[in-house]
């Protein structure tokens, strides 16, 4: 079976670094500092435009938890539908209820949308939170999603292996396993070796210095020390190592 490399990008330059790295795949995001918000459409169209990857764009329009209001949600559907005009390859994007549970009517909206364009459904990590796992994969599966991105309910893959190998035996034939949070090239051959996944996705994180980010008593810092000044950004070489240790 092929293996995916799929990478987590910030922006622009993200992309045209995971593509350099040889990443087949990028989740296009923006506010990756608060776990990835909806990215803007300039910033797809050039990279669909100086790229040759495939983009998948992640539609969320908050930081925190994925329960949201009608509002939100009718943002969220305009939303998949401008970036899958402008050229994004599919849509990630999660819907829960107050109790963890899929969002069925909406989940639902949401694939039917994508899938009258032809693109992907990709369910993210809202089914980390999900009381229950197998039932949520059932679920997904049912409605034609192709894909769902998960560390195994755990805060990293690795944590989570034993239930990513489950939900591969169980229902790896049916939609694809994307497995995230923690994945780099020291750790990614044990992790498919045991789960039987051959998908990953990955930050392939570095730093880059920013000299303004704080002065006096002013501070724009969102990373802990020594990064205080920096921004984080996906390291090419990083990508390279991970994709070739996937062989």
């Amino acid at each position: 079976m092929r293996k995916i490399v799929e990478i987590c990008a910030g922006g622009y330059e993200d992309c045209v670094s995971a593509a350099l790295g040889g990443a087949d795949r990028v989740e296009l995001n923006a506010a990756l500092s608060v776990g990835g918000l909806t990215p803007g459409i300039t910033v797809l169209r050039k990279v669909k435009r100086d790229t040759d990857l495939k983009v998948i764009c992640m539609v969320r329009p908050r930081a925190a938890g994925f329960c949201y209001t009608e509002k939100e949600k009718e943002v969220m559907f305009e939303e998949a539908g401008l970036l899958l005009e402008h050229g994004a390859d599919g849509i990630a994007f999660g819907f829960l209820n107050a109790d963890g549970s899929i969002d069925k009517d909406s989940t639902d909206r949401m694939i039917c949308l994508i899938h009258r364009q032809k693109k992907e459904a990709v369910f993210h990590r809202a089914f980390d939170v999900c009381g229950d796992a197998c039932g949520a994969m059932e679920f997904l599966i049912s409605l034609g999603a192709e894909r769902v991105l998960t560390s195994g309910q755990r805060a990293k893959a690795m944590e989570g292996k034993k239930l990513l190998k489950q939900l591969q035996a169980s229902y790896g034939s049916q939609i694809q396993i994307l497995a995230g949070s923690g994945v780099n090239e020291t750790n990614v051959g044990e992790l498919m070796a045991y789960t039987g996944i051959s998908q990953v996705h990955s930050s392939c994180k570095d730093y880059r210095e920013d000299p303004t980010t704080a002065a006096g008593d002013v501070s724009y810092a969102y990373l802990p020390a020594p990064y205080e000044r920096c921004c984080d950004v996906v390291s090419s070489e990083k990508v390279r190592r991970l994709v070739d240790a996937c062989r």
